[in-house]
């Protein structure tokens, strides 16, 4: 780590505040380093400007500075002098909070009347002690405190709450913290660039490109996030090596909030339907969320514990057009589920869809020895994730096009196997997964070895 990681970094915003100073830089970091440096006011933040390499150091941050745009500055604030909440005794507490526990207003450190205070800026320098917050200059055990305004009442411990370590609720979809390092202590690549790895996660600022856009999912910085339902937020690495792994992340303690809109009929796309419903629109019985058979799949319930996957009832875990489940008919894999609408109107049947059936087991569905043959229609991974188109190179750059390997039937993102692999395979549209090996059995060959 680097001075640099005691700040939050916000890109193109500019804050006003009086209480400023200016110097000529040549880097952030070195603008960090008069921002520590700075005798003429307690530096909160700093602002650096990319084109002018301006430093200036501020004595305010975002929560007391009006803020607006300005595209070639960066502003970088102490994280500090943002937290709300103490740790441990709070004597690094650095908020705003100006009355104690019983509501009485806080006397300022500078001043004489009505107490005359034993700690002052002067005697303790490295206190904080600004204004009338709330503080622990002397490191008591129970908190933060300050004189108080009422002259009966010297001095009064101030209500600072604890702050928890950072939690999630449910899969971390909601998880907005600060977390940026994967359970195996590497550091998480920035979402907005596209190294060490390319891939396709791009947060607002990047919404030009018209593929794979996530701007509601707050891919801000480097902070660990789950944009896809994963089990668990997750972020790329740094690592050459290592593409993408899991975070840290506990889930809290605490009951995740229940939501209000839990729905006995369709609305939307019915993500919120918690209804009783257990029948395909087909007819076919829905197989139990907790069971894999006659489908394997990942959608355990223990494993995604918001998403209501009780006994057999149809759900939309996914953000799929609508509710759906898996069939116990071996034949159908998957099937969306009649589901009324809360308008009163009824659901139009759209049938048996082409992609929902599994793949039927003929011959051009099974492959034989390593599959150099195959020339099916298959186009899903063993783990569900649907396969790159071969003339693509999106979410992965690649070499296997139907141009370099024109014996090899590339078409479409058919499953396939132009080099002799152990058995047919795509690349995927997961943009964290390269490629995998196809769901396909291999036919009942005698001659096999």
């Amino acid at each position: 780590g680097g001075i640099l990681d005691d700040y939050l970094k916000t890109d193109g915003v500019w804050i006003l505040t009086r209480n400023k100073q200016s110097y000529r830089t040549n880097s952030e970091r070195e603008c960090a380093e008069k921002c520590e440096d700075e005798r003429s006011f307690n530096c909160r933040a700093f602002l650096f400007t990319r084109i002018k390499e301006q430093c200036l150091t501020l004595a305010e941050n975002s929560k007391t500075a009006l803020m607006f745009n300005s595209t070639d500055a960066v502003l970088y604030e102490k994280k500090i002098y943002l937290l709300q909440c103490k740790r441990g005794n709070g004597k690094d507490y650095r908020g705003t909070e100006a009355k104690t526990q019983r509501g009485i207003p806080c006397q300022k450190w500078t001043d004489k009347v009505p107490h005359r205070p034993n700690f002052t800026p002067e005697k303790h320098p490295h206190a904080g002690l600004e204004e009338n917050y709330c503080r622990n200059p002397d490191m008591d055990e129970n908190g933060p405190w300050c004189y108080t305004k009422d002259p009966t009442i010297r001095f009064d411990y101030c209500n600072i709450p604890e702050c928890e370590r950072e939690c999630m609720q449910c899969n971390g979809e909601d998880y907005h913290g600060k977390v940026s390092r994967t359970e195996s202590g590497f550091y998480c690549q920035h979402w907005d660039t596209q190294e060490p790895h390319m891939h396709g996660f791009l947060p607002e600022n990047l919404t030009c490109i018209l593929i794979f856009n996530f701007p509601d999912k707050d891919l801000k910085i480097n902070f660990c996030r789950n944009p896809d339902g994963d089990l668990r937020p997750w972020c790329f690495t740094t690592s050459p090596i290592k593409l993408w792994e899991y975070c840290d992340i506990p889930r809290c303690t605490t009951r995740p909030p229940v939501s209000g809109s839990s729905s006995q009929c369709l609305s939307g796309n019915g993500e919120d339907y918690r209804g009783r419903i257990a029948v395909t629109e087909s007819g076919s019985t829905c197989q139990r969320w907790n069971t894999q058979f006659p489908h394997r799949h990942g959608w355990i319930p223990d494993s995604y514990p918001c998403k209501g996957l009780e006994e057999n009832y149809c759900r939309n875990p996914d953000g799929e057009k609508r509710p759906w489940c898996y069939t116990t008919n071996r034949a159908v894999r998957w099937e969306y589920c009649a589901i009324p609408h809360c308008d009163g109107t009824e659901q139009q049947s759209t049938g048996m869809s082409t992609d929902v059936l599994e793949q039927s087991p003929i011959s051009e569905e099974c492959y034989r020895g390593k599959g150099l043959s195959y020339r099916g229609t298959a186009s899903f991974t063993v783990s569900g994730n649907e396969c790159q188109a071969w003339n693509s190179m999106f979410p992965h750059r690649h070499e296997e096009t139907p141009d370099k390997f024109p014996n090899a039937d590339l078409r479409e993102n058919y499953c396939r196997n132009p080099d002799a692999s152990e058995r047919p395979w795509c690349f995927t549209t997961d943009p964290r997964v390269l490629w995998e090996y196809c769901s396909l059995r291999r036919c009942d060959d005698q001659i096999q070895e």
